[in-house]
């Protein structure tokens, strides 16, 4: 495989800098966003770590893709299994009351393959200095983070702060002391927070997330900044509009490819790097162009 030494982890795809995210960690092989998953990632020397993070009652910033516990794959602090009917907020806990449950015992259907492990919803910060560490005692070079903020409108006030500003500044302010700008990316498909960053810190790089719309070039004029990359669910990709994007200075990073065949496909295309459960066959891939 091919390694740009200066600024590996990244690949080289036909003469080209690729990235090999791994989604939520690599939840196809480990427990999704949790430390355990991301320094397996790190050894397996993906170049990014992509992630979620929410905001716990005392404003930590959790590495979670729901703001709540997700009953199929995670118990509560009994260990025993959770209501789907009564979700648990976790923006109505403590840190302290949310490390209690485990998010990594029970057998996830989807992920066969899935290794597991009795592990918790870790801190953002807790992973960044983990992750780091673990690249310096395996000589690697630093990993990058793919930081997604969690947000919706219907959850102002319930399961995230009220105010989209102050979410992006409790994100910010766990990031920023602990990493360079050129190291990590807010991504988010609420387009309040990105708007609200770029105000707030432009040295920022932003990534807009798109699902279930037609997605086309115009969609980047209805935002106020240019954003470094998109990033779509990979089925609403083609040839032309990874063209399209490329000539407007935007990166395209699709979502969440697993099946080899459409790997290959979404590199045949041009695209900027994959975000995959599955970082292994995603390495193979890009070893064999």
């Amino acid at each position: 495989m091919k390694e740009k030494e200066s600024i590996a982890p990244y690949y080289l795809v036909n003469g080209e800098i690729f990235d090999v995210q791994g989604h939520r960690g690599g939840r196809g092989l480990w427990p999704e966003n949790s430390v355990y998953g991301f320094l397996k990632a790190v050894d397996m020397k993906v170049t990014t770590l992509e992630m979620d993070v929410v905001v716990s009652m005392d404003h930590q910033v959790v590495v979670s893709h729901d703001p709540f516990f997700n009953p199929g794959i995670c118990l509560d602090k009994e260990g025993n299994k959770l209501d789907e009917n009564q979700l648990v907020n976790i923006y109505k806990l403590s840190f302290e009351q949310i490390k209690k449950f485990d998010c990594g015992s029970i057998p996830y259907p989807r992920f066969p393959e899935q290794e597991k492990h009795s592990t918790y919803k870790p801190l953002l910060k807790e992973v960044i200095q983990k992750a780091d560490e673990r690249c310096k005692v395996n000589g690697q070079s630093p990993v990058f983070y793919n930081i997604e903020i969690k947000s919706r409108p219907e959850w102002d006030g319930e399961y995230q702060p009220q105010a989209p500003g102050d979410y992006a500044k409790m994100v910010l302010g766990t990031i920023t002391p602990l990493l360079d700008y050129n190291r990590f990316n807010i991504q988010s498909f609420d387009v309040r927070i990105l708007e609200t960053i770029k105000k707030y810190d432009p040295k920022v790089r932003l990534v807009y997330l798109v699902e279930e719309v037609e997605l086309s070039s115009e969609i980047i004029k209805n935002l106020s900044f240019t954003p470094e990359a998109i990033s779509p669910d990979f089925g609403l990709l083609t040839p032309e509009l990874v063209e399209s994007y490329h000539q407007m200075g935007i990166k395209v990073i699709p979502w969440t490819v697993n099946e080899p065949a459409d790997m290959q496909r979404m590199i045949d295309w041009g695209v900027d790097g994959i975000i995959s459960d599955y970082p292994d066959r995603l390495l193979e891939i890009v070893a064999s162009n």
